[in-house]
């Protein structure tokens, strides 16, 4: 089933809201076998809107809506969709038991807005919103379906998950689908790519593979479309073992996770501890561990070695080798990483060392130059990386290649 999806609100275009609502649903109903087309984002302005609709129920079989049903007059969603269907507005006492609801015990809350809010379009399937005040509408024309969402991203998931999907799937009828996933490091796009050629050549004709870059990592996605459930299984499970040897240790996961996670389960299953010393990602690797519900269960703690005193002092960096070598250097990160483990005394520890740019480079030791070393209780591992000019990227590319190291450390 084909899907459009449609966003409203200025705030949108003008940039001072993100749309991280199409990117949640079209995630969603992928995994129910909806197709989503096309998003379309537009202003509060009723000819937009309804030129919107016109044009994308012609070409889809739902048309999802999100944003412009607040009690305030620059809402006018609900409102344009009945000129666009030609029906009036009726008063839903479901719908103003459920503001009602929703805002008791708030005082002085319910108001004259928060009444007309109960005011919805005639011949439309009214969804009760059981985390907000704006209704949600089905409507059905010609085989079609087109649903009235809030733009609120915690109301529209907790309606899309809980009434919309499950609607959706009884009202048409999808083909089994199933995805498998692949996250990757070590590898550009078209380096993958060619690395992959002869096995991606050999794939079913029913099995569809897309590359999704992130700086530092690659996630592959396979798609299959099958009337058998269990066949489908068998097909991809096949391709997924073929992989394997392909890859190797440059393969992070087989499912849709991101590294810091992975890392995180390996050191909860090994029963270990990490600590990091971050120079030039400045924290970056600790900030992505600690994102982990539960990480205190491994993580020890880092420290910051931004300048050398603090590399010397805290990390018990040779101050003879930081002048001999500089700061980014093997003998200097390898220091760090073995510091970082006896002073936070952590079963392993990672470290970074280099030029993050855009400033700061020389001829022997360009912008994008990164050590990267790993310790463990046998040995201490360190790899030089050239990453490139721009430093945002280059700060997370050294993240991702260090959490790289410790998973093929400690894996």
């Amino acid at each position: 089933m084909n899907v459009e999806i449609i966003t409203i609100g200025d705030e949108l275009l003008l940039g001072q809201v993100v749309d991280t609502n199409s990117a949640w649903m079209g995630a969603e109903l992928a995994k129910e076998g909806f197709r989503v087309h096309g998003i379309t984002s537009i202003g509060d302005e009723a000819d937009e809107i309804k030129e919107a609709i016109s044009r994308l129920l012609q070409r889809a079989d739902i048309v999802l809506i999100t944003g412009g049903l607040g009690p305030t007059n620059d809402d006018i969603t609900l409102q344009t969709l009945c000129e666009f269907f030609g029906i009036g507005m009726v008063f839903s006492e479901t719908v103003y038991k459920d503001v009602e609801r929703f805002l008791s015990g708030r005082a002085g809350v319910m108001n004259e807005l928060n009444r007309n809010q109960a005011m919805v379009p005639a011949e439309a399937t009214v969804i009760s919103n059981t985390v907000g005040t704006a209704p949600i509408t089905w409507f059905e024309r010609n085989g079609k379906v087109l649903v009235s969402m809030p733009g609120v991203p915690s109301e529209m998931k907790q309606v899309m998950s809980a009434e919309i999907i499950p609607r959706l799937k009884a009202h048409f009828k999808t083909p089994s689908l199933q995805h498998r996933h692949i996250i990757i490091s070590g590898y550009t796009e078209s380096a993958l790519a060619l690395k992959l050629k002869e096995w991606e050549d050999a794939l079913p004709s029913y099995l569809k593979l897309a590359y999704l870059p992130q700086i530092g990592i690659m996630r592959l996605r396979l798609t299959a479309t099958l009337d058998d459930q269990k066949e489908l299984s068998r097909v991809l499970d096949d391709e997924i073992e073929k992989i394997k040897p392909i890859l190797g240790d440059a393969i992070f996961a087989f499912e849709d996770v991101t590294p810091e996670v992975v890392i995180g389960r390996l050191l909860r299953d090994k029963k270990l501890t990490l600590a990091t010393a971050e120079s030039c990602t400045g924290g970056y690797i600790a900030h992505l561990i600690t994102s982990v519900a539960g990480s205190s269960d491994y993580f020890k703690g880092s420290v910051v070695a931004y300048t050398n005193d603090i590399k010397v002092n805290l990390l018990s960096v040779s101050e003879d080798d930081i002048a001999t070598y500089g700061a980014v250097s093997q003998t200097v990160v390898e220091q760090m990483a073995h510091g970082a483990r006896e002073r936070l005394k952590a079963d392993v520890a990672a470290a970074t060392s280099g030029v993050a740019g855009p400033t700061g480079g020389t001829a022997e030791k360009p912008v994008g130059m990164v050590w990267i070393a790993v310790a463990t209780p046998d040995k201490v591992v360190s790899q030089c990386f050239q990453f490139g000019q721009f430093r945002d990227r280059n700060i997370v590319r050294s993240a991702i290649a260090a959490l790289a190291m410790l998973k093929k450390e400690i894996g």
